[in-house]
């Protein structure tokens, strides 16, 4: 494969592909009347997910985790390729970015093909909660590898995170690749409010993937955009679901950006100060009507995070420090008798 430049610019190639992503949401809400439409089963709660068959075909199954594997197995190898041929930034978009780019289209209109003839994606037969928890994976690990860059807490840097977040960096492409592409085929191509907000956040991370190794992708102000964007969708769900926890969604992500994301913006302080004042008064608002005894919620969503990115951090320098005492035994010369 040529490693050669484009002349088209990471930015342009980003705009483009924002403006694709709008589109194709919007033929997703249109094209839904040539959808098959099943008659669905009764929802149980949370741990029901609604929109499957009652009754999985061959070719349903079939055809979902088939799509799914060869989506995954594609966008894999391109991860492995550029960092085989070691490939450098990029302000241009390289061939690499043009085949993840065409391909994640291609990939696109598959899924909505294969929505509308059989429907079902793999929430047949997995777990609800394994899809959302995906995407809390993907949150939590960012919050591990920008520490060294904006902090954790108030722009103050953890250092035991350091090492563990160079890991992430190495080889969280696999692991953003994969929760992305696994919630991506989750869903069949609805047409909810949910289901499209949903699948825009979806291409949008499937964007920043195919535009690895350019400028563009490790861009302060798109990621940031990508981390916050889960606030308007979680929030979005649970409104439009009539869910009354809706605030646990809007102000526990809003306080992440807060605590963490804003500090990587090169904001000024007054500026920091602004966002916290809005984020407090907007507490007091919504919680002086629906009760302080229900102030709790505001932390859930922080609070697992920060456990989570901790945890995940500890793990995996425990794994290194392993890694380190086999690879030191293997090095040891053989005792002779």
């Amino acid at each position: 494969m040529d490693t050669q430049s484009f002349s088209i610019s990471a930015k342009k190639a980003l705009l483009a592909s924002i403006l694709a992503a709008i589109a194709l949401t919007f033929l997703i809400y249109v094209l839904r009347v040539f959808v098959v439409t099943p008659d669905l089963l009764p929802d149980t709660g949370a741990a029901w997910y609604y929109w499957k068959l009652p009754e999985a075909t061959f070719w349903s199954r079939f055809t979902a985790w088939s799509g799914y594997l060869f989506n995954q197995f594609f966008m894999w190898g391109l991860i492995f390729y550029a960092q085989r041929k070691a490939l450098k930034y990029s302000k241009s978009i390289q061939p690499i970015n043009v085949i993840a780019l065409l391909g994640t289209l291609g990939f696109v209109v598959v899924h909505w093909v294969q929505t509308a003839i059989w429907y079902d994606g793999l929430a047949q037969d997995v777990s609800v909660f394994s899809s959302q928890g995906s995407v809390i994976i993907l949150l939590v690990m960012v919050l591990v590898m920008e520490n060294n860059r904006r902090g954790l807490f108030w722009g103050k840097k953890i250092a035991m995170l350091d090492e563990p977040g160079r890991v992430f960096k190495r080889y969280h492409g696999y692991i953003f690749a994969w929760g992305t592409i696994y919630t991506f085929w989750f869903h069949p191509m609805e047409n909810t409010s949910g289901h499209l907000v949903g699948f825009l956040y979806t291409f949008f991370i499937l964007i920043q993937g195919a535009l690895m190794f350019t400028s563009m992708h490790v861009n302060k102000y798109w990621k940031v955009t990508l981390e916050v964007f889960v606030l308007f969708h979680g929030t979005m769900v649970a409104f439009m679901l009539g869910q009354e926890i809706w605030p646990m969604f809007f102000f526990g992500f809003f306080g992440l950006f807060i605590i963490t994301q804003m500090h990587g913006l090169d904001l000024r302080e007054w500026q920091k100060w602004a966002f916290l004042a809005v984020y407090i008064v907007g507490i007091v608002v919504i919680y002086s009507d629906r009760g302080w005894g229900n102030l709790n919620e505001i932390i859930r969503i922080p609070m697992i995070e920060y456990l989570l990115a901790f945890l995940f951090a500890g793990v995996t320098w425990l794994g290194m420090k392993v890694v380190s005492m086999i690879r030191a035994n293997a090095k040891k010369p053989a005792v002779q008798s």
